[in-house]
């Protein structure tokens, strides 16, 4: 099988510059297969993983990233491509887990490696707080962007490199469990219950997520696309109030950007506050303070929805490009208060674009570095950039842009050149000189002081 990756442009180097971590080079994981069994009062975690690779470099080890707080038990391997593979050592030290195979496995072959592991997960710490799997008081939850995968399982965790995942997870029978996926089963035994969940689409590793907890499945009516809530009882006529419109939200996205891009859409409301909602793919999750009945938090659960198109379906391909995720959504924001509430979204643009003028100019959007890749002037700053797209192209030949942009892109990673290729050509569409493009694209993403906003 002819191996390629993801990514566009070569890696650059051995690091992610913006996590810190090594990269796991040589092969592509195809598939996670996670038996996992979770103990809800001590937090302890039993686990299997089962990873289908292949590589495209000859390889004689290799390493996946595993946080040092869960205990490797065992690491086999097996050949499905006529070689035999198998392992002669492995190390677990410093957050990697590092194997050694008995012989080299030559170019393009196909093998499983399986991880036996147990442990109390815990979130990994890194420069932008403590991020994975998180316990709650009353069960759990993995919040892993931008690479906290590692607390819970086995993987290769760079945002480039998508794979499907096949999940079953046990738990006590007094508690629901949700992951990414549709559920395939479910089944109880005595005190247990075993669930199935598999995804139809490839999926970062950071995206991946399970929560568990004491929940009531409720139904939104009125999409096309199912939505699925799981919400505490005590919570659910708060959760109708500020979800009414969420099939109205889904319903306007497909409208701009194009068909939903997975075959359901899940929502989590966890008994406990959260500091803010947290996105995975195919589901976000909101805590018991983004419910109060206020809708304060409205733009939130439009935000989050959207990042199923930017950020979940268009994957990134590199973390310095983060604006495109969030400037997505945040712009996404702004489309849904024009259409509910008649908001232009050049007012919100305005708004927004004068608050940053208060703050400093010293952020490049197109490598803010992972010190403030997570600062609110990337996420508006590049909401601006893709309002600013939209005055230079005129809405016909945007939303066109966008839906293309959505479609060329779905299920894989993009780059910033991708939407400015998506962007030549609707100049070209339009007549437009491709002059004014270059200039809005240097201006907004490669220099610091904030350009003029033209409306």
């Amino acid at each position: 099988m002819k191996s390629s990756a993801l990514r566009s442009t070569p890696i650059p180097g051995t690091r992610d510059t913006y996590t810190g971590i090594d990269f796991n080079l040589g092969f592509h994981i195809r598939r996670y297969k996670l038996d996992l069994d979770y103990r809800v009062g001590p937090n302890h975690l039993t686990g299997q993983v089962t990873c289908d690779v292949d590589n495209y470099l000859p390889l004689k080890t290799m390493s996946l990233d595993l946080s040092d707080t869960l205990k490797v038990r065992s690491v086999t391997a097996r050949g499905t491509s006529g070689h035999d593979v198998s392992v002669a050592r492995f190390r677990h030290a410093h957050d990697k887990l590092r194997i050694t195979f008995a012989e080299a496995i030559p170019v393009d072959h196909e093998f499983t490696i399986t991880i036996r592991y147990q442990g109390n997960p815990r979130p990994v710490p890194s420069v932008w707080g403590e991020i994975g799997w998180e316990e709650l008081s009353n069960g759990s939850l993995v919040a892993s962007q931008p690479c906290g995968a590692r607390s819970w399982f086995p993987c290769d965790d760079t945002p480039d490199e998508k794979a499907h995942f096949d999940f079953k997870i046990t738990a006590p029978k007094a508690y629901t469990v949700v992951a990414n996926g549709n559920r395939i089963a479910r089944a109880t035994s005595g005190a247990q219950t075993r669930w199935h969940y598999r995804t139809n689409a490839p999926m970062a590793a950071y995206l991946a997520a399970i929560h568990v907890g004491e929940y009531t499945q409720v139904t939104i009516p009125g999409s096309r696309v199912p939505i699925h809530a799981y919400v505490p009882r005590t919570l659910i006529d708060n959760f109708h109030h500020e979800f009414a419109d969420q099939a109205r939200m889904l319903e306007l996205y497909e409208k701009l950007f194009g068909d939903y891009p997975f075959d359901s859409y899940s929502v989590v409301i966890t008994e406990d506050d959260l500091e803010i909602p947290l996105e995975a793919q195919g589901l976000s999750s909101f805590g018991a303070n983004h419910i109060a009945g206020d809708k304060k938090w409205e733009r939130l659960i439009a935000h989050e929805l959207s990042h199923q198109w930017f950020g979940n379906s268009l994957g990134l391909a590199q973390w310095e490009d983060i604006w495109l995720n969030e400037g997505f959504a945040c712009y996404a924001e702004w489309l849904w208060f024009e259409h509910s509430a008649a908001k232009p979204a050049a007012q919100s643009a305005r708004e927004h674009y004068e608050k940053l003028r208060a703050l400093p100019q010293d952020l490049l959007l197109a490598n803010p570095g992972p010190k403030d890749m997570f600062d609110d002037r990337v996420y508006k700053r590049g909401a601006l950039v893709v309002h600013s797209l939209r005055e230079l192209l005129g809405d016909a030949e945007f939303f066109s842009m966008l839906h293309r942009y959505c479609a060329a892109g779905r299920h894989s990673v993009v780059e910033p050149m991708d939407l400015r290729h998506a962007a030549y050509t609707a100049c070209t569409n339009a007549r437009i000189d491709p002059a004014n493009l270059d200039a809005l694209w240097h201006t907004w993403l490669y220099e610091t002081p904030l350009p003029e906003l033209h409306q």
